[in-house]
């Protein structure tokens, strides 16, 4: 388990694993939840996205409506793009504490979730409407 450890204020409930990486729990997160410091957790890591508030192409009030929290599901949903997420990595912190997480969530299952809504529901959706028209157009030559 990860060590109790001081980040600044004496209370921070963040640890240093021997592997090196910092692991806070969701409390200490959700604390980070103003201008003056922000945290978003994404797929399970911590990021500080403090300094980046004022440059967010969406806008800071984009961030701070996900400060404090998990927001991968409104990251993924946004659709980012590959140098978004590359970008995401200056920011990066550390890792959710391994008994915050919720079971079953993996990055795949998000990006499972994604593929899904982002793409083939879409996809066979379009196809239903083809076959729909095909027929329609055919009987209405048949008339």
């Amino acid at each position: 388990m990860a060590a109790e450890g001081g980040s600044g204020d004496g209370s921070s409930m963040a640890g240093k694993e021997p592997d090196g990486v910092t692991y806070y729990r969701l409390e200490e997160v959700a604390k980070r939840n103003s201008e003056k410091e922000m945290w978003l957790v994404i797929h399970g890591r911590v990021y500080d996205v403090t300094p980046f508030l004022g440059e967010h192409p969406g806008g800071g009030e984009v961030l701070m409506e996900q400060a404090g929290r998990d927001a991968t599901e409104s990251f993924e949903d946004v659709g980012h793009s590959l140098d978004a997420k590359e970008m995401l990595k200056q920011y990066y912190i550390g890792e959710v504490h391994p008994s915050d997480r919720k079971e079953g969530s993996e990055d795949s299952s998000s990006v499972c979730k994604s593929f899904w809504s982002n793409w083939l529901i879409p996809i066979v959706g379009a196809i239903l409407l083809a076959v729909m028209y095909r027929f329609y157009v055919a009987e209405s030559k048949l008339s």
